[in-house]
């Protein structure tokens, strides 16, 4: 296994395509940077140490740095690669926040919605490279932590054999986490490429809610936090928990607490 030495440029990050013809290889190597390599088409084998993974469409890689890997082409395949130092991102945030990182290198399929964000954030990345204005580096490194927030929420996702149970729980991850996005029933059915009526059917079966009941009710739980621990206006929590317009909020927590957010408010501070 050979060292290769990979030059980045000043800003400690690079994302680049990488092109294989079939039955293509790149020998088994390492370095001293992180890696993180998207399969953009195409079907091969990544190795990581002694341990092989099929790699395909859709499947990502963390390669930590000094890890052995090689790739390994069953048909022409297309990679889109980031290459990183940790010092990049330590220069600007909290360094405890790798810490909160698994330091192993991994090969994850992803979900057609973790699938999208990610994709999405390496297309900002590709845009902010080419830009390359005053602040394009930091652009860059606000997407690369997403990047890694969300590799590090999906590999720690319970793990369920049941196809439409883990429909429904990726429909209530994703519900808990976008809850101050305007969301519907249709674009849950765009996002998990079923129809609406099975989302309905597969996420009431297993919550005995609606996406959008449940979706309601955890704007509500949050709305409840926000009034009781901060001194935020109400049309602030009602804006920053998703609710369209004051109107829809107040007859929303009405209907799910009994009483109005502002009572709700007081009755805690009493307490």
């Amino acid at each position: 296994m050979s060292y290769s030495e990979f030059i980045l440029p000043e800003t400690g990050l690079l994302i680049y395509e990488s092109k294989h013809q079939n039955g293509g290889l790149v020998a088994k190597h390492h370095h001293k940077i992180y890696q993180i390599l998207y399969a953009i088409d195409g079907v091969g084998t990544i190795t990581l140490d002694q341990k092989a993974h099929h790699f395909g469409q859709n499947q990502i890689s963390f390669i930590v740095p000094y890890t052995n890997h090689a790739i390994e082409s069953h048909t022409k395949l297309t990679v889109l690669v980031l290459s990183f130092r940790e010092e990049s991102l330590t220069s600007i945030i909290n360094p405890d926040f790798f810490h909160l990182l698994k330091k192993e290198s991994f090969v994850l399929g992803l979900n057609p919605v973790v699938a999208s964000e990610i994709k999405l954030h390496l297309k900002k990345m590709l845009f902010e490279q080419r830009n390359q204005d005053r602040i394009s580096t930091y652009a860059i490194l606000v997407s690369l932590m997403n990047v890694l927030i969300l590799l590090e929420r999906s590999r720690t996702t319970v793990s369920y054999t049941d196809a439409n149970t883990l429909r429904a729980e990726r429909m209530r991850s994703y519900l808990e986490t976008h809850y101050f996005s305007d969301i519907t029933t249709k674009d849950l059915a765009a996002l998990f490429e079923i129809s609406v009526r099975y989302v309905n059917d597969i996420f009431k079966e297993r919550f005995n809610t609606t996406p959008m009941q449940y979706l309601n009710n955890v704007r509500i739980d949050r709305a409840k936090d926000l009034l009781v621990e901060t001194d935020k206006d109400i049309a602030t929590i009602c804006f920053e928990v998703g609710f369209e317009n004051i109107s829809t909020f107040y007859r929303s927590f009405k209907n799910v607490m009994g009483i109005s957010p502002n009572k709700f408010r007081e009755m805690h501070a009493l307490s």
